[in-house]
């Protein structure tokens, strides 16, 4: 944790797109996906960001996991700026996006995870303890050795959860990670959160649903036009 005061800190975001506009014409217009939003995470939290599609929600996340700059404002996650000292955050954070691209379907879910912890550089008798841990935690172990092609949309969601886990991150990134889940799946999803969290493990994360963000979060950010229209304790 370091001496950072809290796990993340957000002032003054904003973050434009261009858009329009082409060879022969100079037309374009300034979007402004996110505009001017401040808050933090306190270390420990599940801190969840609700709103519709186009809220900003997800560029938000972009930034917060340094694959995106802001256009302007100051970010820091675990006390890092997320522009000058992005190589250094990748290391401690985890995040895990929408939809099911990044797995690699032919592999078994226990062959990707062995493929991503070389990629973070893991050692292989520290890897193959964690992976066993990992696949016990989301609810895998039976079906480890099975390709991944053969999984439902919700196991495939838990092994993209397990793999934001590998690296054993300070702050877990979840962007909508019940979006077309059936309810049964959804509901396992929330309950896997939950636990991270009570691991020690601070989550932030984006949905498009209220009733997930009431049921989970320590604290709801409504994010609408990308604005922060509420900032609460969920009641």
């Amino acid at each position: 944790m370091g001496n950072s005061p809290c796990a993340i800190a957000v002032k003054n975001l904003r973050r434009t797109y261009s858009a329009g506009g082409g060879f022969f014409r100079n037309d374009k217009k300034l979007i402004e996906a996110v505009k001017d939003i401040s808050f933090s995470v306190d270390f420990g939290e599940l801190f969840v960001m609700v709103g519709p599609n186009g809220a900003g929600k997800t560029t938000t996340m972009k930034i917060l996991t340094t694959l995106l700059l802001p256009t302007s404002g100051h970010v820091s996650v675990l006390g890092l700026d997320v522009t000058e000292q992005s190589r250094k955050l990748k290391k401690r954070i985890g995040f895990v996006f929408g939809g099911e691209r990044g797995l690699y379907w032919r592999l078994s879910g226990k062959d990707n995870l062995k493929y991503f912890a070389t990629l973070y550089g893991i050692p292989a008798h520290v890897s193959r303890e964690r992976i066993a841990n990992l696949m016990d935690t989301v609810g895998l172990t039976e079906r480890q050795n099975s390709r991944v092609e053969e999984y439902s949309r919700g196991m495939k969601q838990r092994l993209h959860i397990a793999r934001g886990l590998l690296n054993d991150p300070e702050v877990l990134f979840l962007d909508e990670p019940t979006l077309g889940l059936d309810p049964v799946a959804a509901r396992e999803i929330r309950k896997m959160i939950k636990d991270i969290v009570e691991e020690g493990t601070t989550v932030f994360m984006t949905t498009h649903y209220m009733f997930e963000a009431d049921e989970l979060a320590d604290r709801v950010a409504v994010l609408k036009r990308g604005e922060i229209v509420a900032l609460e304790k969920p009641k």
